[in-house]
């Protein structure tokens, strides 16, 4: 991530940019706290990698947060930081119109 950019949109873009960080953070807002396990099913076909890559950097950039509970075995739950919520007003435009793409892409085939 840098430091400086020559616009807003691209600091934003640099965030939540790609396949599969908005598909995340569009569920997580939909849908609440997550386990790794049932993002995954709900990106198939989304790789273990990539979600764990995907999951790192929203982390990182403070969209996401992960909370480990002391279990065996082990439960690592994921939610929206504040940052993360602040994010919903972009990104449920977004998911609609995806949500309303795919519906018609799929009736056209």
């Amino acid at each position: 991530m840098k430091e400086n950019y020559s616009n807003p949109t691209e600091a934003t873009l640099d965030r939540i940019g790609g396949k599969w960080k908005t598909a995340i953070l569009c569920i997580l807002a939909e849908q609440g706290a997550m386990r790794n396990g049932e993002m995954k099913r709900e990106l198939t076909p989304i790789t273990q990698k990539m979600l764990t890559q995907q999951l790192k950097e929203l982390e990182a950039d403070g969209l996401i947060l992960r909370t480990v509970f002391p279990e065996v075995p082990v439960k690592v739950v994921y939610e929206l930081t504040e940052s993360g919520w602040s994010l919903k007003t972009v990104l449920d435009p977004l998911c609609e119109w995806g949500k309303r793409f795919v519906k018609v892409d799929r009736r056209e085939t």
